[in-house]
């Protein structure tokens, strides 16, 4: 009779006698409902096509040098053959709606089936960039009521709706900082950045043409304030901080390090990524921050991934709202929201701006779905959020800390993630390996080998919406591999080994990349 683990979960009676990746090869290449598909190109044929177009009409042509007569060498497929092909790569996708992602400092986490709705009612869904300004009066005010909602969660004074992404609201930050600098004729060029921050400040901090230099971290995993002191000076514009930091801890000396840096002259730039493990907890304004990016996905439960579309507003404090970018929203007090840019910044006041991040206001459908998470949560479910998440964290990283090396576990409650390490493994088995025999179970790995600071590093953020018995079964799953890997099994070495496909050379991948198809009877 099998027994509960740690964690409570009780697993089931293994399937040792077969598995359905096992067995005789098939005619098809096919496994089942696991279905081997070609590449397009092996598929589609020239002369096929899925749609009839009319003949082309003996216009001028307008395509100048650019004409091409010659066959392009595109597939032509017909529609069921294009919808299988695509349903069929879908299929093999690892999402959000088959399970737990355990992405550590990413934040995959449900997103709720009212707000896609929302997003998608007529006026929000085909609204336009170009459309004059009396005709989206309604997207208007939700941008405006968004930004009401998040000064009131950070306790900031102004807020830049435009950045597209987490790394792009940093820049905009950054940007703040340097033009709020200048404005005082201060040439400061040096940024600091603890070793427990995002390695997208240093970055960020690099690309806006500053220097960049460290803090190190103390022994528990945070900023070691006295180091951070101790290097400032007049030629440091800020510094960059992570809060809660990737180490999954809350810099308890956060309101230390901002007054510090104030007093030298400097602004306090914090990375918002993990606001969710603190939003309707801690107001970021009162703890001395001068700017933060707030990432919508992670957060507000607005989509993630694939490139896009992305959401990173930043919220600024007093000294630096002045010089954020256009456009943004206003409300007059006739009541109405105007769009304030460049031709009417004059009439609100606002003529220090650094300029604009993108050449429209944003991204509308994550907007409107962060707003339609937030009104249907409330100040009260939004603070339940930020528990629940750390909650979760705390509940994988006390599961696991006798298996696996929690190099901070000591440093008390983690925030919104729990961080591992390969401390302990058998000595040819890696954190690469441990991740791939976590497909094996049927998850997405963890973050690894970050943050920098911890060897072999694994990340695991549970997020507010897994069950407990979701946790449990994850916990089970990675407890089973980590044992693996302190016993040193081989099979993890080849792992995966039910994947769709096998293991790839990684080194040969990087270095040699084929990123074309080329016809092999072309060759």
């Amino acid at each position: 009779m099998s027994t509960p683990n740690a964690s409570g979960w009780k697993p089931g009676t293994p399937v040792t006698a077969h598995n359905a990746m096992s067995g005789p090869d098939t005619a098809t290449g096919n496994r089942a409902l696991m279905l081997e598909e070609p590449l397009l190109f092996e598929i589609g044929h020239v002369e096929t096509t899925g749609v009839d177009l009319p003949e082309p009409q003996g216009d001028a042509n307008r395509l100048g040098g650019f004409d091409r007569t010659a066959p392009i060498g595109l597939p032509g497929l017909s529609e069921p053959e294009t919808v299988r092909h695509y349903t069929r790569l879908s299929r093999q996708n690892y999402a959000i709606d088959l399970g737990l992602f355990p992405l550590g400092s990413c934040t995959m986490k449900h997103n709720p089936r009212l707000n896609e709705k929302v997003a998608r009612m007529p006026g929000f869904a085909d609204v336009h960039p170009l459309q004059p300004v009396d005709t989206v009066r309604g997207a208007l005010e939700v941008i405006n009521e968004l930004a009401f909602w998040l000064l009131d969660l950070t306790g900031m004074h102004g807020v830049a709706m435009s950045p597209k992404a987490g790394a792009h609201g940093e820049l905009c930050g950054i940007l703040c900082i340097r033009a709020a600098l200048e404005a005082r004729g201060d040439a400061r060029e040096v940024i600091l950045v603890p070793e427990s921050a995002h390695g997208t400040n240093p970055a960020t901090a690099a690309f806006a043409g500053y220097k960049v230099e460290d803090i190190p971290a103390t022994p528990e995993g945070r900023v070691d304030l006295e180091a951070l002191k101790a290097r400032l000076g007049p030629d440091v514009a800020g510094v960059m901080i992570t809060n809660p930091n990737t180490c999954g801890l809350f810099e308890r000396d956060m309101k230390a390090i901002s007054d510090a840096v104030h007093a030298a002259g400097g602004f306090v730039y914090c990375d918002g990524a993990n606001f969710n493990a603190i939003v309707g907890k801690v107001r970021p304004g009162d703890l001395g921050v001068d700017a933060m990016h707030i990432n919508l996905h992670k957060t507000f439960s607005t989509p993630h991934g694939g490139g896009g579309p992305g959401s990173g507003p930043v919220v600024l404090s007093e000294a630096l709202s002045p010089y954020g970018p256009l456009p943004f929203t206003a409300r007059t007090e006739d009541g109405v929201v105007h769009l304030v840019e460049e031709e009417n910044a004059d009439e609100f006041e606002h003529t220090e701006a650094f300029g604009r991040m993108t050449a429209f206001h944003g991204q509308m459908g994550m907007f409107t779905r962060a707003l339609a998470y937030m009104l249907s949560h409330g100040a009260d479910g939004l603070k339940q959020v930020a528990e629940d998440a750390v909650l979760n964290a705390n509940y994988i990283l006390r599961s696991l800390e006798d298996v696996l090396d929690a190099p901070f576990g000591p440093s008390g409650p983690c925030m919104h993630e729990a961080l591992f390490s390969d401390k302990g493994f058998a000595e040819d088995v890696s954190t690469l390996d441990l991740a791939k025999a976590l497909i094996d179970e049927g998850y997405h790995p963890m973050t690894m080998y970050f943050p920098l600071v911890v060897h072999g590093a694994m990340l695991v953020e549970p997020t507010e919406t897994e069950s407990k018995a979701a946790l449990d079964q994850f916990i089970m799953a990675l407890r089973s591999v980590a044992e693996r890997a302190k016993t040193g099994d081989e099979a993890l070495k080849s792992a995966p080994h039910y994947a769709p496909r096998r293991r790839l050379d990684e080194t040969q991948a990087a270095r040699k990349p084929v990123l074309a198809w080329n016809d092999p009877d072309m060759a």
